[in-house]
């Protein structure tokens, strides 16, 4: 056994249960013989192998799917949400199951959490199916009398799907697979190494679904290797990844050409105005900033309130904090799970230290918590004080923080805002309708919740980031999300001959 970035590799699995990728038609330990060890942030127990594929692997995947685009872009869009749905009987007749294995290989709380993901990834394929069924396109009135003009929707072809481990079921389902599914693409699923178990089910549930071999394909191992080779494959004709700024970038450069959809970071401010509701918005905002763990792209990372009701706000954030209950993962009164890998909680312990070496005062939490399985659970942390130089202001955290900034004035608060560059999400408490609009409509961010945790989302509605900024290009969403799967065609037609 040796260690990539801190994940063991096996070359056996040992006895552990082998999540199997999907290519085409078979199930697939891949070509290098190597296993990426599986371990529970949440319990500490093996749960698991997933192969450690080649660029030899990621390239028979994409050959699957292509071979299989003509069939799936024939099916009728009756005959594609009839897919839809009977995926979604298939992970729904499988939820619990699903939700435990992860709870397990996530680290997420099975009863606050983990059930509610499972849930919302049957809804993805459910509303896809609805969705794609009511897509109207359009005639054009023209000048010349004997034409007609009028467009309709085409599937790209085949997707590079790539996905974070902080929602491995919820999130590929609703941002592309069921999307993907509906619209006529086919794709090759490249997951986060962390929670590629949880993924090699859902590959189950496909197929005992019905979906057709060469439709969803799925690889498992690291991104540089597998991720890059799918990207970079001329058989690939869009690119859908969710992830870091960093990695975004990377991935937008090597697939130079390819339409994009890129849902990146962010640290979207949240503002607690001079009139808000301070203990409605302190409940709110804990929310957004306890959420699974705080690994959420638009979680709430950082808070500025206005001076006048700051010291009132942080009572009541830490009151709130207080009310997150950490343990079991499978008893109901747990609330908040691990982190999911060592990195990320590596950064949180690196940005609080920041705060503290800034003079930021710690009034809750702040460190590991001691007595538990793994060194991964990080207690609810309130940071007050904090400066607009400061690690937790700037850069994206991922964490269970809940960083409080004071501001006087509304320059003052523009100055902090500008520090960072994401433009994802944003949050505005307020009881002035004419401060939530004034604010609402100049924040650089893709979706502004008003009197709401950043966070709030449902997936119906459009979301992404801010041109300009580092969270990304395209919208996710409901019908959003099937018009940037899709290539809008317009034919005319001469009617005079």
């Amino acid at each position: 056994m040796h260690l990539i970035k801190g994940l063991h590799v096996l070359d056996s699995p040992d006895g552990l249960a082998i999540g199997r990728m999907r290519i085409g038609k078979t199930w697939s330990d891949g070509s290098s013989g190597r296993f990426l060890e599986i371990v529970s942030p949440a319990t500490g127990a093996r749960i698991g192998a997933v192969p450690l594929a080649t660029r030899e692997d990621a390239a028979r995947a994409v050959e699957a799917a292509v071979a299989s685009k003509p069939f799936i872009s024939k099916l009728s869009v009756w005959d594609r949400a009839k897919l839809c749905q009977a995926v979604a009987d298939r992970i729904e007749a499988r939820s619990e199951e699903l939700a435990t294995l992860l709870t397990l290989e996530q680290g997420k709380p099975f009863h606050a959490e983990a059930k509610g993901e499972i849930a919302g990834a049957v809804t993805a394929f459910r509303d896809a199916a609805e969705q794609i069924k009511w897509l109207e396109t359009a005639a054009f009135p023209l000048a010349d009398g004997n034409k007609r003009a009028f467009n309709f929707l085409q599937p790209k072809g085949v997707f590079a799907v790539i996905t974070p481990w902080n929602f491995p079921a919820s999130q590929p389902c609703i941002y592309y697979l069921a999307p993907g599914l509906a619209t006529g693409n086919a794709m090759v699923w490249v997951t986060a190494p962390t929670t590629s178990l949880i993924a090699s089910k859902l590959m189950e549930c496909f197929a005992e679904a019905g979906v057709p071999d060469g439709i969803i394909n799925l690889v498992t191992g690291e991104g540089h290797v597998v991720g890059d080779a799918v990207v970079t494959h001329p058989g690939v004709d869009a690119i859908a990844f969710t992830g870091s700024s960093e990695t975004g970038a990377i991935i937008a450069a090597r697939g130079a050409g390819k339409p994009l959809m890129l849902e990146l970071g962010g640290n979207g401010p949240t503002l607690v105005l001079r009139d808000a509701d301070v203990e409605m918005a302190a409940g709110r905002i804990a929310t957004g900033c306890f959420a699974n763990a705080g690994q959420i792209c638009t979680a709430t990372e950082r808070v500025l309130v206005h001076d006048s009701v700051y010291d009132r706000f942080a009572e009541a954030m830490v009151k709130a904090a207080g009310q997150v209950r950490m343990g079991d993962p499978f008893d109901p009164a747990t609330t908040m799970g691990p982190l999911n890998n060592e990195p990320t909680a590596a950064k949180m312990d690196e940005h609080l230290d920041d705060a503290r070496a800034r003079q930021a005062g710690i009034v809750f939490g702040g460190k590991r918590m001691a007595g538990m399985p793994t060194s991964l659970h990080y207690e609810p942390t309130v940071v007050t004080n904090l400066t607009a130089e400061s690690k937790l202001n700037i850069h994206e955290t991922f964490g269970p923080v809940a960083p409080l900034i004071r501001f006087r004035d509304d320059d003052e608060a523009w100055d902090i805002i500008g520090r960072s560059r994401f433009g994802l999400s944003a949050a505005v408490f307020t009881n002035t309708i004419k401060d939530a609009f004034r604010w609402a409509e100049s924040l650089r961010v893709g979706i502004v919740n008003i009197n709401e945790m950043s966070p709030f989302w449902e997936t119906h509605i459009p979301a992404g980031g801010a041109a300009g900024t580092a969270s990304g290009i395209g919208r996710t969403g409901g019908r959003h999300t099937l018009l940037e799967m899709s290539d809008l065609k317009t034919i005319t037609i001469d009617i005079s001959r």
